[in-house]
C-alpha cells in the first residue's frame, strides 16, 4: 500500500470532503489495476470501504473487446460451436466456424450470453484481472474520467428543476390560486397565510410565471402591465426575529430562574416528503409522548393543535402542563407568539429553540421517536393512517415500561403526576403489558 500514496489535496483534506474528486478517482483506477482491495483503497483515501464499492459499481463502463487473434464473442457455446455460414463474413469460407467470428451473434438462434462470474463479486471490474488478455467476454472497467463525467452530470441534474414535491405543490395551489383569482395580490396572500405557505413571495411569483400553479400571470393585472424588472433581494418566510430572546442560552437562563417548571419538547416525524407528518409533544419528566397527525408540515397546523388543546383542557390545566416548550428550528415552529399567547393576548407558555443541527439538545423527544419508527418505519406515508390509529399507537408506546422510570410506564407516571382524567382528554388508554405491539402489525389491526 505504501507504494500507492493518496493524491495530494490542495483545497482541503480528503476526510473533510463529502464527494470524491477527479484525483481520487484516478487513484482508485490505478489501485484497481494493481489489484488493491476496497479496504486498502479506502484507507488511503480516508473513506469507508462501502463508499469505494458503490463508486465502482455505479460508474463502471462495459466494453466488448476481443483478444489477439480472436474477436469479441460472449456466447456460452463459442468453444464447441460448429456452426458455419451464418453471416456474410463466414460464407467466404465453408470451413470457417462462426465461433471464431463473433459477428454472427445477432443472427445466431443458438446464442446464449455468458457473463463472467467474477463481475458479481469484488472488485466487480476487470481492471486488475490477470485473465483479461485471454478473455473474449464482455468486460467491465472502472475509468476515472468516465466516472467523473457521470458524477458531474448527475450532480447537475440533481440541482435543476424545482425543489418541491407534487403534494407540496398541490397544497400550495389550493391556497394561492383561489385567492389570486379573487383579485388578491401574492404579497397580500403571503402576509395573510404566512403559517401555511412554506416559500417566499419571490418563489411564488416564479411558480406562477412558470405555470406550476393553476393561476397564471393574467390573473395578476398589475404584473401583466409592467415590464420585466430586477427582483428584490429574496425574502425568507421564516421570521429571523423569532429566535431573539428564545435561544438555547436564554432557555438555560430561564430554567435557572424557574427550576420547578416542567419541560415539554416538540418535534415532527416525517413520513414521505410533502405528505402528512406527526407533531410530537414529549413530557420529559414522565416520558409521555403525544402525536398529532397534520396534513402539511406548516406552522398553522401546529398552532391549531395547541389552540385545540388550550380550550379542550381549559386554560389553567394547559398552563400547568405546557409552561415551558423546547423545539428545533423547523419552519413549523416559526411563529412562536401564536403558541405562547392565546387569541386575547394572554401568555400561556414560553417557547425556546435548540441550536441549529443539534437534536441532542432535546434528546428525550428524539429517543422516544424510536418507538414510533418501530411501528411506522421511515419512508411510510403517514397520511394513510387515521387519527384513531395514531392514538392507538401512542397508547401502546406510552404503556411500555421503562427502566429509567423504575419499570413503570409513562402512562402510569403521568397518571401519578397529573391524574388519569387528563390522559382521557388526550385519548390515551393503558394497554396490558402482554398485549403491547410495537411493530407495523399494530397499524393493520
Amino acid at each position: 500500500i505504501a507504494t500507492h500514496p493518496a493524491p495530494a489535496e490542495q483545497e482541503a483534506p480528503m476526510a473533510n470532503q463529502k464527494h470524491l474528486n477527479l484525483k481520487s478517482r484516478y487513484f482508485i483506477e490505478k489501485a484497481l489495476d494493481d489489484g488493491l482491495s476496497f479496504k486498502a483503497i479506502a484507507a488511503e483515501l480516508d473513506k469507508d470501504p462501502t463508499t469505494i464499492s458503490k463508486e465502482i459499481r455505479n460508474h463502471k463502463v462495459f466494453e466488448k473487446t476481443g483478444i489477439f487473434s480472436k474477436s469479441f464473442n460472449d456466447c456460452a457455446h463459442r468453444k464447441n460451436c460448429t456452426a458455419t455460414q451464418i453471416c456474410s463474413f463466414c460464407t467466404r469460407s465453408k470451413n470457417y466456424h462462426c465461433g471464431f467470428c463473433g459477428k454472427c451473434i445477432p443472427l445466431c438462434p443458438l446464442y446464449e450470453k455468458e457473463v463472467c462470474p467474477k463481475l458479481s463479486k469484488p472488485p466487480y471490474v476487470c481492471n486488475g484481472c490477470k485473465q483479461r488478455r485471454l478473455c473474449t467476454l464482455e468486460k467491465a472497467f472502472y475509468k476515472a474520467h468516465y466516472s467523473q463525467k457521470e458524477y458531474r452530470l448527475i450532480l447537475s441534474e440533481s440541482r435543476s428543476g424545482y425543489n418541491i414535491t407534487e403534494a407540496e405543490l398541490a397544497h400550495l395551489d389550493s391556497i394561492v390560486t383561489p385567492l389570486l383569482k379573487n383579485g388578491q395580490s401574492l404579497h397580500h396572500i403571503c402576509a395573510n397565510h404566512m403559517d401555511s405557505i412554506l416559500c417566499s413571495e419571490k418563489t411564488l411569483y416564479q411558480y406562477v410565471n412558470d405555470g406550476l400553479l393553476s393561476a397564471r400571470n393574467i390573473d395578476m393585472p398589475r404584473k401583466v402591465r409592467f415590464r420585466p424588472r430586477k427582483g428584490k433581494k429574496n425574502q425568507v418566510k421564516v421570521d429571523k426575529s423569532c429566535r431573539l430572546g428564545r435561544t438555547l442560552a436564554d432557555f438555560q437562563q430561564f430554567r435557572l430562574e424557574h427550576p420547578d417548571l416542567p419541560l415539554v419538547q416538540l418535534d415532527s416525524v416525517v413520513g414521505v416528503r410533502g405528505g402528512a407528518v406527526l407533531l410530537t409533544i414529549h413530557f420529559v419528566l414522565p416520558r409521555l409522548q403525544l402525536a398529532f397527525k397534520r396534513s402539511a408540515n406548516d406552522s398553522q397546523s401546529v398552532i391549531d393543535i395547541f389552540n385545540r388543546l388550550y380550550w379542550k383542557l381549559r386554560p389553567d390545566i394547559f398552563m400547568e402542563l405546557f409552561p415551558l416548550l423546547l423545539c428545533d428550528n423547523g419552519s413549523e415552529f416559526s411563529n412562536p407568539s401564536a403558541i405562547e399567547f392565546d387569541a386575547e393576548g394572554n401568555r400561556r407558555s414560553h417557547i425556546f429553540y435548540c441550536d441549529a443541527a443539534a437534536p441532542g439538545q432535546k434528546g428525550a423527544c428524539e429517543n422516544n421517536h424510536e418507538f414510533i419508527r418501530r411501528v411506522i418505519p421511515k419512508g411510510t406515508d403517514i397520511g394513510q393512517y387515521s387519527d384513531g390509529q395514531i392514538l392507538r399507537m401512542m397508547s401502546h408506546i406510552n404503556s411500555y415500561k421503562r427502566k429509567e422510570l423504575g419499570d413503570k410506564s409513562p402512562y402510569e407516571m403521568f397518571k401519578f403526576l397529573y391524574g388519569e382524567k387528563i390522559l382521557k382528554y388526550f385519548g390515551l388508554e393503558l394497554i396490558p403489558g402482554d398485549e403491547i405491539i410495537l411493530t407495523p402489525v399494530l397499524m393493520k389491526l
